[in-house]
């Protein structure tokens, strides 16, 4: 993923003591055979950010987003939600803790529309329904 970048926002210096609200990836790498996908990545995304990830085909973009979701197991490094190592659970068990996934593909769910999607995700994490919208 070496010419892949990371957008976002710079992170308040004197917050680098406190613990992560939201995403962070630590140093993990993904290797299909011998191929290396993934090497010593990293990134922290606060909650309520929006990062984008840019790169040519075959950078690790999707590797990444798929290790971070839980398709994908890396071979190394973590990946926190709130402070909590979410590295080794199934993509349900981090639905539940709020990291949802709506794949652009048409789904399950075509007939609903983009807003739609979002909340059945949100419902997933968030069992009051003012929050949800609000969210």
């Amino acid at each position: 993923m070496n010419d892949t970048a990371a957008l976002t926002m710079e992170r308040d210096p004197s917050a680098a003591d406190a613990p992560v609200r939201g995403l962070s990836v630590v140093s993990i790498a993904k290797s299909y055979d011998r191929k290396t996908v993934l090497r010593d990545v990293s990134l922290d995304v606060s909650r309520g950010e929006v990062v984008g990830l840019l790169g040519p085909n075959g950078a690790g973009k999707t590797t990444c987003f798929y290790s971070v979701m839980g398709l994908v197991k890396p071979d190394s490094g973590r990946i926190l939600l709130d402070g909590r190592d979410i590295t080794g659970l199934p993509m349900y068990r981090r639905a539940i803790l709020g990291l949802g996934y709506l794949p652009q593909e048409t789904s399950i769910f075509r007939g609903l529309t983009v807003a739609q999607n979002i909340v059945a995700v949100l419902e997933v994490s968030e069992p009051d329904k003012a929050m949800r919208r609000e969210r």
